[in-house]
């Protein structure tokens, strides 16, 4: 079977469809396929997308394709076309999973999910183990580093935010006490809400977006760049060399940004509370001192050292997870961020059900 081709060949022109040529070589299968390129002009990717789809054809009927009378150029472009192997899902008319069989496939990246979590705070409580009885390996000045990042450093944005939450929360009590003419007690509003939630929650959200995207970037950088498999190889543990010094600077520091969270939430209630509600410094304070106690401000600190502890497991397992290509980085910044948010907030969800529980 010969094929002539002529003419010119271009994406804006006309040009032969290929069905019939290559249900005609389906129907007389022929012993072999050449070109006869004599009468062939100016050519572009609309003559190489047919002579790839008629040898498509020939090959399912087995019939040996001859290019000899093809241009040069022509062939080592099919050459090249047909020794890049297709992409994996790049076929648009592959058949999609049924609700069935996504649901099954997301439950079962969900328990595997859940194992890698588990391993890697089984592994991470052994670093501590070998932390407590001094055999943990890193270095000091790290945890010096990472004690400042988390802590001083972060102080701007939790100042910024902690102080406009109490704001808000002013704002939003004030609304409804003004109708009953008991505006001081706002303070007690504000004051209670930022040492029993708001202060922790807010900190370590924070520290999820700014801290845990950084963790994970940063090991994910050097997971790329095969650096934690270098220490690996000298035999430097991995967990106690880069994941202990920051999940003990975030545990360390939590219930710190917390107190200073509670402290700016305060400070933005009684910015309200003076100058809008009309509320003395005095009787602001007074209330405020009388609404707040110890056992108030317990929930808000425990609840802080589990925060900090959360943020920096998601931050460091998606930064060791990450593999590939500079956009895995940015793939396990995001994960680690949104992990880290939810399992806060679900943490949070819990431990005030345990505490109303247990009256505290």
């Amino acid at each position: 079977m010969v094929v002539r081709l002529a003419g010119a060949w271009r994406l804006g022109g006309t040009t032969p469809a290929v069905d019939p040529v290559a249900e005609q070589l389906r129907g007389t299968r022929p012993r072999a396929l050449r070109f006869d390129a004599g009468g062939l002009g100016a050519w572009d990717t609309s003559l190489l997308a047919f002579l790839d789809r008629l040898e498509n054809a020939a090959a399912e009927r087995e019939v040996t394709v001859e290019r000899g009378a093809l241009p040069e150029g022509v062939t080592r472009l099919l050459d090249l076309a047909h020794a890049v192997p297709s992409r994996t899902g790049s076929d648009g008319a592959k058949k999609r999973d049924g609700l069935l069989a996504r649901t099954g496939l997301a439950a079962i990246a969900l328990l595997a999910g859940g194992r890698e979590v588990v391993t890697f705070v089984g592994r991470l409580t052994q670093a501590i183990g070998r932390l407590v009885t001094g055999r943990a390996r890193f270095r000091g000045v790290d945890l010096a580093v990472f004690l400042q990042d988390t802590g001083a450093a972060a102080l701007p944005i939790v100042t910024l935010i902690s102080f406009l939450v109490g704001v808000i929360l002013a704002f939003v009590g004030a609304v409804q006490l003004k109708q009953f003419g008991a505006q001081i007690y706002v303070a007690d509003l504000v004051g209670l809400a930022m040492v029993r939630q708001m202060g922790a929650l807010m900190a370590a959200i924070i520290m999820a977006g700014r801290t845990g995207a950084a963790f994970a970037a940063q090991l994910g950088a050097m997971k790329v760049n095969e650096e934690i498999d270098a220490l690996t190889t000298m035999g430097i543990p991995p967990l106690d060399f880069l994941v202990l010094p920051r999940f003990l600077a975030l545990v360390l520091m939590m219930p710190l940004l917390c107190i200073y969270a509670d402290v700016l939430g305060i400070v933005g209630g009684f910015v309200v509370g003076t100058s809008i509600l009309g509320i003395s410094l005095s009787q602001y304070w007074n209330q405020t001192v009388n609404a707040i106690d110890l056992m108030d401000c317990l929930p808000g600190l425990i609840m802080s050292v589990f925060f900090g502890a959360l943020v920096a497991v998601f931050g460091c397992l998606r930064g060791m997870q990450c593999e590939g290509s500079s956009s895995a980085v940015g793939d396990a910044a995001t994960s680690a961020v949104v992990s880290g948010i939810v399992s806060i907030i679900v943490a949070d969800a819990v431990f005030t059900v345990l505490f109303d529980i247990l009256g505290i």
